[in-house]
């Protein structure tokens, strides 16, 4: 899965002005997206992140890819977000 933040996205202004930076949060609300599209359905809640790195900035404007991998048949993933060969962020989602 692709996306991209647009720079009228209305978490930039504060994050941070002059210079903006997509947050984080914003970042893993895409993970969220592609692992309930990878499920087929949004998934039980709580969701929980045990591990999450956030190696490198993503941008306004620029393309990012999400990788994902399903762990056995718990409702667990491990996922990447990469700007081309560098990633972005990794971790796991699980439900």
């Amino acid at each position: 899965m692709n996306f991209t933040i647009a720079d009228t996205h209305p978490c930039l202004p504060g994050h941070f002005p002059g210079q903006p930076v997509v947050p984080g949060v914003v970042v893993l609300d895409r993970v969220l997206d592609a692992v309930e599209a990878d499920f087929g359905a949004p998934l039980p809640v709580p969701v929980r992140w045990p591990q999450v790195k956030f190696a490198s900035p993503l941008l306004p404007g620029q393309e990012a890819s999400i990788e994902l991998s399903r762990v056995g048949e718990a409702l667990r993933w491990t996922f990447k977000v990469r700007r081309g060969d560098l990633v972005l962020a990794s971790g796991e989602v699980a439900a």
